[in-house]
């Protein structure tokens, strides 16, 4: 296995390790909420009218990951769990880029 088949399999699993850690943490982040903080679950997951939508509530979900409102609950696992949806794109990203140069590289040959 040459050098850059291996460094580009390295940068494909981590890609991919990146982006299903994100997913993760969202689940995780969810589930911490639903069963510590029901009454705050409620928020997300109910409207006025009664319960939502999945789709509603993935919705509502990114909002409250995209603030920094995990800080306010104090509780040190749900602020991993949200830190790690945060940051794992950040790594993701840049090792799919890699993959893709590395592609883009191979083809001109």
């Amino acid at each position: 296995m040459g050098l850059h088949n291996a460094l580009y399999l390295v940068l494909l699993l981590a890609g991919a390790a990146g982006f299903a850690s994100h997913l993760y943490a969202q689940w995780r982040f969810a589930a911490i909420l639903r069963t510590r903080y029901p009454e705050k679950w409620r928020i997300i997951a109910q409207s006025e009218q009664g319960p939502v939508s999945r789709m509603r509530v993935w919705a509502r979900l990114q909002r409250v990951l995209r603030t920094n409102v995990a800080e306010l609950f104090e509780d040190p696992e749900l602020l991993r769990w949200h830190r790690i949806w945060r940051y794992a794109p950040w790594i993701a990203w840049p090792c799919w880029l890699g993959v893709l140069a590395i592609q883009a590289g191979a083809s001109l040959h």
